[in-house]
């Protein structure tokens, strides 16, 4: 009941804020996101730290205002103080604390000290919390809100009102929740602001039952607790919903995690889903920019490679500009299945997956496991470059299985999708799931989609997990079976065809023999007439010049 309460007060406090951001002008506004994400976190993390100061120096505590004792710290005690302290704390000073500008709100230029503040904080937390770009700058923490509100007489109202509101709530409460409260927090926070826009890079948002049946195979239940100091990796990574999913399963403090991501507002909102979450640890290895044409993610001159990867790349969209770029002698190996054509008239439908796809094989370590969200005509395509992955995945015995999921899972694509699973590790049978005729259709907006039930999603994960067959839904299959099949990873090309007799009597025989005779008679007149047809237009046409 506690957790659902904090839940609710969390949401409301996000609703405000957005609440906030509409009187002055910044509803559904580009800048609204940042000015959300932001403050929402200034607020955690000014929460996290007194949470944290109160665990170490019980004195904060039985203070009437912690903020005004820890401001009569002397340098040093509050040095000692911080030290102590985890890396996922960020270092605060007291006239950081939400209560300090609260205290000044009536003062002359309150929009300049609060983003002062704000870009104080960020400058002495950079090491920890800023994001990297390929080319090696900095994406700091906050920017100067205030600068949002294009009406320089309304700014100073503007900062009050979100230090009004922030100074109502603390998060001190929920520093003990799990990970499905954060990650149903996160989810309402973003909600607004993290649309699927149809195929554009790193815009994808992945289902929570897609990221936990990739999370529940990847990690089985018997290894939890059991895995120690693993690298996960996400090469567009989008908002993190798939690697919070596989931390969480392996244990926040037992992995690190790795991504890189063309998206600037991408790299932040994963930035504040590791922050949420734990893993600040992790925030270093965040890098925003092209994967496919600069990855940063190294060991010397070789790619970087990974225990777990998992991901949902985007699977269609123009990068003709530097295709040429990538097909270089230096690629040849990461690239070994080759690299889409650029499609003169088309060039939004080049297939980028593929590329994604093979940058994650070369990616995986000796043993390592990954899972991608890939189209289904992936799984049967006869040429090409999805059959030469397929070969790779068959001839290096790399492969674990495959989920096909029902269509529209993904609310705003029409495109059907399989989760790939590849073990470099499984030198046994592969495991084939056909759960397209599972799910319910809902409506979501404009859109139909599918949803799972719990049920289901666990009936696909136990029966993966186990390398059952099941009835016409579930086949399980050698190497050598399935490279006789062409390379095909579809469920149903293995599906026994079942022929069901029934007892009829010879007249019954005779009537539906006669039935059949009937039938084709009647479709071979019809067949001589559109002949005599066809014949006599033909004879009708005449040269015109």
């Amino acid at each position: 009941m506690v957790e659902l309460e904090f839940q609710q007060k969390t949401k409301t406090l996000i609703d405000s804020l957005k609440s906030i951001c509409a009187n002055y002008g910044l509803g559904n506004d580009g800048n609204e996101f940042k000015i959300i994400t932001q403050t929402f976190l200034y607020k955690f993390l000014n929460d996290k730290f007194a949470f944290e100061a109160k665990k170490i120096d019980p004195s904060l505590v039985k203070a009437g205002k912690w903020e005004e004792a820890l401001a009569a710290l002397s340098e040093d005690d509050l040095e000692m103080l911080q030290l102590q302290m985890g890396a996922d704390t960020a270092r605060l000073k007291p006239t950081h604390f939400i209560s300090y500008l609260f205290s000044q709100q009536n003062a002359p230029d309150f929009a300049k000290l609060f983003d002062d503040t704000l870009m104080d904080i960020a400058i002495s937390n950079n090491d920890v919390f800023a994001v990297k770009t390929d080319g090696g700058a900095k994406v700091v923490l906050f920017d100067r809100l205030s600068n949002y509100i294009a009406d320089e007489s309304k700014r100073d109202a503007f900062c009050r009102a979100i230090i009004n509101k922030l100074v109502e709530f603390s998060f001190e409460h929920i520093f003990n929740q799990k990970f499905d409260f954060y990650a149903t927090i996160f989810e309402y926070l973003i909600k607004d602001y993290n649309s699927n826009s149809g195929g554009k890079y790193a815009e994808y948002y992945t289902p929570h039952a897609v990221a936990r049946i990739m999370a529940a195979i990847l990690v089985p239940k018997e290894q939890q607790g059991k895995i120690k100091n693993v690298s996960c990796y996400d090469p567009s990574a989008g908002s993190g919903t798939l690697l919070m999913n596989v931390a969480h399963a392996i244990g926040e403090n037992r992995c690190s995690i790795y991504t890189q991501d063309i998206s600037q507002k991408s790299s932040n909102l994963l930035r504040l889903n590791l922050i949420l979450n734990n893993l600040v640890h992790s925030i270093p290895n965040v890098v925003q920019g092209n994967v496919l044409l600069h990855p940063y993610h190294k060991d010397g001159a070789e790619l970087k490679r990974f225990d777990y990867i998992v991901s949902n790349p985007p699977f269609k969209m123009d990068f003709s500009d530097y295709r040429n770029e990538l097909d270089t002698k230096a690629n040849k190996e990461r690239f070994f299945a080759g690299i889409p054509k650029v499609k003169a008239k088309a060039k939004d439908k080049m297939e980028i997956y593929q590329l994604f796809l093979q940058h994650i094989i070369t990616s995986l370590k000796p043993g390592g496991k990954a899972a991608v969200v890939v189209p289904t005509g992936f799984i049967t395509a006869q040429t090409g470059i999805d059959k030469g992955i397929r070969e790779h995945l068959v001839k290096h015995k790399m492969l674990a299985g495959v989920v096909s999921m029902p269509s529209n899972i993904f609310a705003t694509t029409g495109t059907n999708v399989s989760i790939l699973f590849i073990d470099a590790s499984n030198q046994g049978d592969v495991v084939l799931i056909d759960a397209s005729n599972l799910g319910e259709k809902i409506k979501d907006g404009k859109n139909q989609k599918t949803v799972l039930t719990l049920a289901e999603e666990q009936r696909i994960i136990d029966v993966f997990n186990a390398k059952q067959s099941q009835e016409d839904f579930s086949v399980v299959v050698s190497y050598d079976a399935i490279a006789a099949k062409n390379y095909s990873l579809s469920a149903g090309q293995y599906f026994d065809v079942k022929i069901e007799y029934v007892d009829i009597t010879p007249e019954q025989f005779a009537a539906k023999m006669q039935g059949f005779s009937d039938n084709l008679e009647r479709l071979f007149s019809q067949s001589r007439e559109l002949e005599a047809e066809i014949k006599k237009q033909l004879a009708g046409l005449k040269y015109d010049h």
